[in-house]
Formats: structure tokens, sequence, C-alpha cells
């Protein structure tokens, strides 16, 4: 695996992998919050489950997983893995994703928070 300097400023923050295949990819790594409305407990883990298999399918997605909270149960968590940024960008527009967000977000009683990441150790 090579390393190449994105930014030109010599440290390892600016650093990107890169295949033999491509140009510059860089694994995404997606945490998403969601805090249900009381009494929407059941329909949120529905709406994640549901939105699991078609994500899975992608070509760009790598893994996805929901969790709930063990000390809250009206707190859920997506944890996703995409090949790039481009991957998530597009899985945003997919059909199955707007369905998802449009479901969950009466469901919720906090801004619907996604969180873009990339893996430090």
């Amino acid at each position: 695996m090579l390393f190449v300097d994105r930014r030109g400023l010599g440290d390892r923050v600016g650093l990107a992998r890169i295949n033999s295949e491509s140009a510059l990819d860089v694994e995404l790594f997606i945490f998403a919050r969601f805090h249900a409305r009381s009494g929407s407990e059941a329909a949120v883990a529905e709406s994640l489950l549901e939105v699991l298999a078609p994500t899975r399918a992608e070509p760009g997605c790598l893994g996805i997983h929901a969790f709930r909270s063990k000390r809250d149960s009206r707190l859920f968590f997506i944890h996703s893995r995409w090949v790039d940024e481009a991957a998530f960008d597009h899985h945003t527009g997919l059909p199955h994703t707007v369905r998802f967000v449009e479901r969950i977000e009466p469901l919720i009683d906090q801004p619907l928070e996604v969180i873009r990441t990339e893996q430090i150790g």
C-alpha cells in the first residue's frame, strides 16, 4: 500500500491510501444518531432494520449495522463503512435512503446527526 500526501504538508494527516487500480481512495466511516420520540422506539427500530438489506446490496457499501443504546432505549445508531465518500454520496440519493429519511424524521425528537469520519487507528 502506498501513501500520498494530498496536501503537500509531509505529515500523515493529509495522507491517503492508493491501491494499484485507482487514484486516491479513502474509506469512509459513517456514524448516524437517532433519538426516538417517546412511544416511537419500535417504529425507529423497524425503520433501521428495513434499510439495512438494500444498503448492504449497494456496491460501495462495505458494511452497515444498527445499534440501540443499553442505557437509553430511545437512542439508536447506524455505523456504516463505504469504499469512499462518493459511494456514500450516491447512497444518500437512492430511493430506499430517501424513503428511510422521510420515514425516520417524524419519529425522532432531536435533529438527525450523520457524521463522516476516517479511521485514525
